[in-house]
C-alpha cells in the first residue's frame, strides 16, 4: 500500500477507477478497506468522489461512489487516496 503525504495531508493509497457506471456513479476497484462515506482523491490531493457502497465480494470489493469532479474521463484508470482521517458522520438532531 502506498501512502503520500502532502504538505499537511496524508494520503493512503485504497484503490483504482474502474469506470463510470450508466447510474453516474464512479466505480473503484478497492484493494483496502474504506468505510462508506470516505472522500476519494488524486494524487494532487483534489477530490473525485464520496464513496456511498460497497459492492462485489468480500475478498476483492469494489466502491460505488457519487463524482465531485466534471473531469471523469481523465480519472479512469487513475489510482486514488483516502485522507488518514475518518469521514465526518451526520448528527441525527431531534426536533421538538
Amino acid at each position: 500500500m502506498k501512502t503520500i503525504k502532502t504538505s499537511e495531508l496524508q494520503l493512503q493509497e485504497v484503490g483504482e477507477v474502474m469506470h463510470l457506471a450508466n447510474s453516474g456513479r464512479v466505480i473503484v476497484r478497492l484493494n483496502s478497506e474504506v468505510p462508506e462515506g470516505q472522500i476519494l482523491c488524486d494524487s494532487k490531493s483534489q477530490k473525485i468522489a464520496k464513496v456511498t457502497e460497497l459492492i462485489g465480494p468480500v475478498s476483492s470489493p469494489f466502491a460505488s461512489a457519487i463524482p465531485l469532479t466534471n473531469n471523469l474521463r481523465k480519472i479512469s484508470g487513475k489510482k486514488v487516496f483516502a485522507l488518514d482521517q475518518t469521514p465526518a458522520k451526520k448528527s441525527r438532531r431531534k426536533y421538538r
